[in-house]
């Protein structure tokens, strides 16, 4: 039986510079062995932003997302971009994603922020958003937050905690990846040998 490969889109939301979303397709190709397409730029929802935090609400992005009209071909999406995100119960996060869905935001907007003297080089923010975004699409996988510190599904409130993490997954969190990488791909390759 041949099983499909899963496609991810990288999805620019207003301004996003290319090599972040160069950074965050490469990874997943390279390190996941998934195949990702960077999309056409989307403006960011107006109607997410919250006159009174002066950011914009996640939970109502993603809604906003799910009705976008994106390629078929796509098994998910992460949206890139470079706006404060927060959710009711926090300040402000990094990303977001429904645990088991199809659709993830990750935030360039804090990520340049320094955590010591010097600011943050590009390199370090692409690696950042690389970890805020590879953390999403884990969840998109239904993977929930890990406890090793070092492990990429490891719930990071800060970039210090974002920082300290490896752009890699834990032995326990990789299986489980690998596992439910495997898994969609038999339910795809399922689906498309019942509609033939």
């Amino acid at each position: 039986m041949n099983q499909k490969q899963i496609c991810i889109g990288v999805a620019p939301f207003g301004e996003v510079p290319g090599a972040a979303l160069q950074g965050v397709a490469a990874f997943i190709r390279k390190h996941l062995h998934l195949e990702a397409h960077i999309l056409a730029p989307f403006q960011n929802p107006s109607d997410a932003y919250d006159q009174k935090r002066g950011q914009y609400n996640a939970a109502i992005i993603l809604k906003a997302i799910k009705s976008m009209p994106f390629d078929e071909g796509l098994d998910k999406v992460i949206a890139v971009m470079n706006v404060d995100l927060f959710i009711p119960i926090f300040t402000y996060v990094l990303g977001e994603a429904n645990e088991g869905g199809r659709y993830a935001l990750a935030s360039l907007y804090r990520l340049g922020r320094s955590t010591g003297r010097l600011p943050a080089s590009m390199d370090q923010i692409v690696e950042r958003l690389i970890k805020v975004a590879i953390h999403e699409l884990g969840h998109l996988f239904n993977i929930g937050h890990c406890l090793n510190q070092r492990c990429l599904m490891h719930y990071s409130g800060n970039l210090d905690d974002l920082d300290a993490t490896t752009l890699g997954f834990c032995d326990y969190c990789s299986e489980f990846l690998t596992y439910a990488i495997r898994r969609e791909r038999v339910l795809h390759s399922d689906e498309g040998s019942k509609r033939e």
